[in-house]
C-alpha cells in the first residue's frame, strides 16, 4: 500500500537566511514529532525570494546559503524525515540561479532538484529558468514538484500524471507587496492560484500540496487539494502553522473525467468515436 503522511508547511519567508533556517528546523522538528514522514515547504523558503524578501542575488552568500542547507540536510537524517525545501540554486556566472526545491531523502541526502521552469518577467531578472521535470517516490508515493507561476501551465501538471505522479508539491511565494489593481492582476491571485489548483487536482486526480509564505500581505494560506478537488485541509493567513495530511493512494475519490482523461490524452477529443450521420455533419441545418 502506498500511503504517507504529509506536512504541508509554511512561515515568514525573510531576506534572512539565518532566520529562514531556523523556521524551516524549527516546522521539521514538529512535522516529525506529529508523525509527518514528508514535509514541504515553500518557494524559496530558505533564501528569500529575490526581487520581493530581497532586492537580488547579488552579494548573497552562497557559502552560508551551503552550511545551513547542510544542517537542513543533517537534521532531516537524524529525524528520518523527507523534505522538499524551497530556495536557490547558484550556476556557474554569468547565469543566474535557479529557482528551486531541493528533494532531501530521509537518509539525509540531497536525491534532486526540481527548478521552476515558468519564470514571470520580474523572475527572470534573477533566475534561470529550468527545463526538466523532477519525479521522486516517498513511501511508494510518486511525488512531483512544481514552483509558483508554473500553475498557469496546465500541461505541466498533464505531463506529470503521465509520468505516473500522485502527490504533486506545488511551492508558492504569493505574499510579498502591495495588492496591485484588478488590471495588473496583483489582487485576484487569493482567488486564482487556489482555483486553479483545485482544478488541476480534480482535472488529473492528484493529490497537491500547495503552500505559501505567511506574510502580512500574503494572498491565501496553504492547503492540500485532494484528486476530487476538493479540500483535504487549509491554513488561516499571516500565521505560521502545517498540514498533516494521510496521503493514501488506494483511497478511491470522485473522478469526473474518468476514463475520458485518457482519451483526451491521445487526441481523441469526444467521449466516443465521431457518428456518421449526415444531419450531424450539416452544422446549419435545424
Amino acid at each position: 500500500m502506498a500511503r504517507l503522511t504529509l506536512a504541508t508547511c509554511q512561515f515568514a519567508v525573510r531576506g534572512d537566511l539565518r532566520a529562514n533556517a531556523r523556521a524551516i528546523l524549527r516546522q521539521m522538528r514538529e512535522a516529525r514529532r506529529r508523525g509527518a514522514d514528508l514535509a514541504h515547504f515553500s518557494e524559496a523558503c530558505l533564501s528569500g525570494y529575490a526581487g520581493t524578501d530581497l532586492p537580488s542575488l547579488k552579494g548573497f552568500d552562497w557559502d552560508l546559503h551551503a552550511e545551513l542547507l547542510r544542517d537542513i540536510l543533517r537534521l532531516a537524517g537524524e529525524l528520518r524525515l523527507w523534505v522538499a525545501v524551497g530556495s536557490s540554486h547558484r550556476l556557474v556566472p554569468p547565469h543566474k540561479p535557479h529557482n528551486c526545491l531541493y528533494v532531501i531523502s530521509s537518509a539525509g541526502r540531497l536525491v534532486t532538484r526540481y527548478d521552476k521552469r515558468f519564470c514571470t518577467a520580474s523572475d527572470q531578472k534573477h533566475y534561470t529558468p529550468g527545463n526538466a521535470f523532477t519525479t521522486f517516490q516517498v513511501l511508494g508515493v510518486r511525488c512531483g514538484a512544481l514552483i509558483c507561476y508554473d500553475f498557469r501551465f496546465p500541461e505541466l501538471y498533464r505531463e506529470y500524471y503521465r509520468l505516473g505522479v500522485r502527490l504533486m508539491l506545488h511551492s508558492f511565494h504569493q505574499a510579498h507587496g502591495k495588492p496591485a489593481r484588478a488590471s495588473e492582476g496583483g489582487n485576484i491571485l487569493g482567488h486564482i492560484a487556489p482555483a486553479s489548483v483545485f482544478a488541476h487536482a480534480a482535472n488529473n486526480h492528484l493529490w497537491i500540496s500547495a503552500n505559501n509564505s505567511c506574510t502580512p500581505v500574503s494572498r491565501w494560506g496553504s492547503f492540500v487539494a485532494q484528486p476530487d478537488g476538493m479540500p483535504a485541509g487549509r491554513l488561516p493567513l499571516h500565521r505560521p502553522g502545517m498540514i498533516l495530511t494521510t496521503i493514501d493512494t488506494t483511497r478511491k475519490f470522485y473522478d469526473a473525467p474518468g476514463k475520458n482523461r485518457e482519451r483526451a490524452m491521445k487526441g481523441l477529443l469526444s467521449s466516443l468515436p465521431p457518428v456518421q450521420d449526415p444531419r450531424s455533419r450539416a452544422r446549419k441545418a435545424l
